[in-house]
């Protein structure tokens, strides 16, 4: 979910987007005016999603949805501003039409639709748009995993391509302004978390153009296309590489080392930016659909991890291992047996992992999707620095599949027992079962069935790793401790994440509580810590997605006693797509107030 993530993130702070036309305008204000609440409502979203689309480009790539694929968003102060704009006046026109008016239908969309744009207005007041650069994302990674997933068939579609190469310096230069503002003001990601963003930039840049991440559409020639219309594009690729983009990228080198990484900020916590502390419930409030204060997560978090370790310590006993947990956990980080030596048999154990998760399904799903979903390696130039895994949204529409990312950078990092679990997550029954049945709804608006609640997206992920046993995985006790470590680190999030950005926590404090409570790998953890730190708030939606869910299904089998059934509620649960948590408790609640009819 990565490139998804990053983009929708985009939105959500407003900070980047072409200057609004003035058709755009006259489109709102038709739209504010349609007559009746049902219809207005459906104007305005129609219109918002036609707005994002147009705004953010890479949308319209992501979705498989027809746009100018050959343009990126315009992150130019002007455009920042324009967008803003447009969005309170939309928010406006939303507000004003009388809830009491609308059908049952009509209220759900209305209610997700005007709570998201005031959640997104809310946000300007926090800059979120002068970091638009870290470790896990920016146009050093971004672009080129963008470009990795559009269309390369036909010579329109080597075109949107080869214009979208040719774009990317004005890109580089606008990221640049933005961060120079935020130097200027103080306002960057800590300089520890950047260490590495400069050998990202050192991957793109290769000798042979061919070979850098950003050309990989011309490394094959497509079936049905002419040789020498080949030739020309690969030309054209060569030159645009050479005279514009390898030259843009130094430059954006340059300036990250000689002058952002050495003025950036040495604390670690949100809060010790201006307003950090209020930025800070905020993103809590936007990533877990709760208000729940960062100090009630805190103690939530310690609770559940001494829950879960109590938990870990009884399957060490079981394994008749006599040492501490510490010990335990030493042996699993260290011994060869739990780690492959070759990438392609990691990625192989994974595949199959993934056909045996499938053959599960049916046992706890009445639908599934239609799309499917490969299994490759991340990326060399970002795997030192990325997360152990992610997944890719897939678009039937435009016939790609979707991808589960396996990160085979130092394999001695990359444990087997955590292979299960990780898989269940990213792949099926998690992100890949939930986003592709969302996006295959009939008859739900297209901002709901590809819109993000992080807590249901990542709480469902979460989830779905506990559905592990009833689908037969988990039958040692190393993987099952792999699972429950998942859980903790899960746990830990909570802890850690309110302990750096609220409590106080140090950088290295929060790596010790991680190591001392888990079975992670040292890179892992400190990666993960520094994820933390660079996307505040988002590590916790996690757990408390994951925990509404069970409570929710805890609650529907105690109600309904023999007449439950795992594959109606899991429909349920899934046949609106992503929902805010206190959004899809109403909807189980008034469905088993039905008798679960």
């Amino acid at each position: 979910m990565k490139l998804l993530r990053i983009i929708l993130a985009f939105i959500v702070i407003s900070a980047l987007g072409p200057a609004i036309a003035a058709d755009w305008n006259s489109r709102l204000a038709d739209a504010a005016a349609v007559p009746g609440a049902d219809d207005r409502v459906k104007a305005l979203m129609d219109l918002y999603w036609d707005w994002q689309l147009d705004q953010f480009p890479e949308l319209s790539t992501l979705y498989g949805e027809p746009g100018d694929h050959g343009r990126w968003t315009d992150d130019s102060a002007d455009a920042i501003e324009a967008r803003r704009k447009f969005q309170r006046a939309l928010l406006s026109g939303a507000e004003s039409i009388p809830g009491r008016e609308l059908s049952l239908e009509r209220q759900l969309d209305y209610t997700l639709f005007r709570d998201q744009l005031q959640l997104t207005v809310a946000g300007f007041a926090f800059p979120e748009e002068l970091m638009p650069l870290n470790q896990m994302g920016g146009v050093q990674q971004d672009a080129a995993h963008l470009l990795a997933i559009m269309p390369a068939r036909t010579r329109t579609d080597f075109d949107a391509i080869l214009s979208r190469l040719s774009g990317l310096p004005k890109v580089i230069r606008q990221h640049v302004a933005l961060l120079k503002q935020g130097l200027k003001r103080s306002i960057t990601p800590p300089r520890v978390t950047l260490r590495d963003v400069p050998g990202q930039l050192d991957g793109l840049l290769t000798e042979d153009p061919f070979k850098s991440p950003l050309l990989g559409s011309f490394s094959e020639m497509p079936a049905g296309m002419d040789g020498d219309e080949w030739t020309t594009l690969r030309k054209r690729a060569e030159t645009i590489y050479r005279n514009d983009l390898d030259p843009a990228f130094r430059e954006l080198r340059r300036f990250l080392e000689k002058d952002y990484l050495p003025g950036a900020r040495k604390p670690i916590a949100l809060a010790a930016l201006p307003g950090g502390r209020e930025w800070y419930r905020h993103r809590v409030r936007a990533f877990t659909t709760t208000n729940l204060a960062p100090r009630e997560i805190h103690e939530l978090g310690l609770r559940e991890v001494a829950r879960i370790r109590s938990r870990m310590d009884e399957i060490i006993r079981s394994t008749g291992f006599a040492g501490t947990f510490a010990d335990f956990t030493h042996f699993l980080r260290t011994d060869p047996k739990f780690f492959h030596t070759q990438p392609d048999d990691l990625i192989r154990e994974y595949r199959d992992i993934s056909k045996r998760a499938d053959a599960g399904l049916p046992a706890l799903f009445g639908t599934l999707p239609r799309n499917t979903y490969g299994v490759i390696p991340v990326p060399d130039f970002s795997a030192k620095s990325q997360t152990t895994a992610y997944y890719q949204e897939g678009a039937l529409k435009a016939g790609r599949p979707a991808y589960f990312f396996a990160n085979t950078y130092d394999l001695k990092m990359r444990p087997r027992w955590e292979m299960e679990a990780l898989t269940l997550h990213e792949a099926v029954p998690g992100h890949h079962l939930q986003i592709s049945i969302a996006q295959e709804l009939p008859d739900v608006h297209p901002l709901r069935r590809h819109g993000g609640y992080t807590a249901f997206v990542e709480g469902w992920g979460l989830y779905a790793e506990s559905l592990g046993e009833e689908m037969g995985f988990y039958q040692d006790p190393y993987g099952k401790f792999g699972q429950l470590t998942y859980e903790m680190w899960r746990a830990i999030r909570l802890v850690v994440d309110t302990g750096m950005h609220s409590e106080g926590w140090s950088r290295e404090q929060a790596i010790k509580y991680f190591m001392n409570n888990s079975a992670k790998t040292a890179h892992d953890i400190t990666v993960e810590i520094d994820r933390y730190i660079v996307w505040p708030g988002q590590a916790l939606a996690y757990k408390l997605g994951e925990l509404k869910l069970k409570e929710l299904r805890a609650r529907a089998r105690e109600s309904l006693g023999d007449q439950f059934n795992v594959r109606v509620f899991h429909d349920r649960v899934l046949e609106a797509g992503a929902l805010p948590l206190n959004v899809l408790e109403e909807r189980i609640n008034a469905w088993l107030a039905g008798g679960g009819k």
